[in-house]
């Protein structure tokens, strides 16, 4: 059984206009975008942000579980990059997705892909945990599923509190992994940094 090819929605995007508007932001910051050294920074600002905020297009691949294998697995340190809806400043981290699998299992790097999937757009952690780990629910339909993601918030590292080194740690569980004490305590504990 092969999944549909998940194509992220891409609003259109005019980058002729991102781009003045990324120059008149610079100036209206007092910065001289027309010196040598600034001159191509409003394009670059562009071309990152829209990088930030599109997701690439991925087709899940799931095999069956002839095996009946029913033990956690688990992708650790999968590296996030994501924006905050709020301040429009990055946040950086890792997630640690689990499943328990039922009669179906998904290729290992689509995990990665999943949490790539929704971490490109504005975002908020927390909405962020969840969304994985329902999409591997609906998608898989798996006895249980976990996600918990650590990240640093530059809006809340670089300006605000300044809290240089603070991270924020958010986790989804679904299934046997929420309501079966040993099953949650053993993804917990493989979750935890090294």
């Amino acid at each position: 059984m092969q999944l549909t090819a998940v194509r992220p929605r891409v609003p259109e995007r005019d980058l002729v206009a991102a781009e003045q508007a990324a120059a008149a932001l610079l100036t209206a910051l007092g910065l001289d975008v027309g010196s040598e050294s600034m001159r191509e920074t409003p394009a670059r600002m562009v071309r990152a942000y829209a990088d930030l905020l599109s997701p690439r297009p991925f087709r899940p691949t799931t095999f069956p579980n002839d095996e009946g294998y029913d033990e956690l697995v688990l992708a650790r340190d999968i590296p996030i990059r994501s924006v905050c809806e709020h301040h429009l400043l990055p946040f950086v981290g890792v997630a640690h997705v689990g499943y328990l699998p039922g009669e179906r299992i998904l290729g290992l790097s689509k995990l990665a892909r999943v949490v790539e999937l929704f971490a490109h757009g504005p975002q908020v952690q927390e909405r962020l945990t969840k969304q994985i780990a329902d999409w591997l629910s609906d998608q898989l339909s798996p006895k249980g599923v976990g996600v918990v993601i650590q990240a640093e918030h530059l809006c809340m590292t670089l300006r605000g509190v300044q809290a240089t080194g603070a991270s924020t740690v958010t986790s989804t569980l679904l299934g046997t992994l929420r309501e079966d004490a040993r099953s949650r305590a053993e993804f917990l504990a493989l979750t935890q940094p090294r």
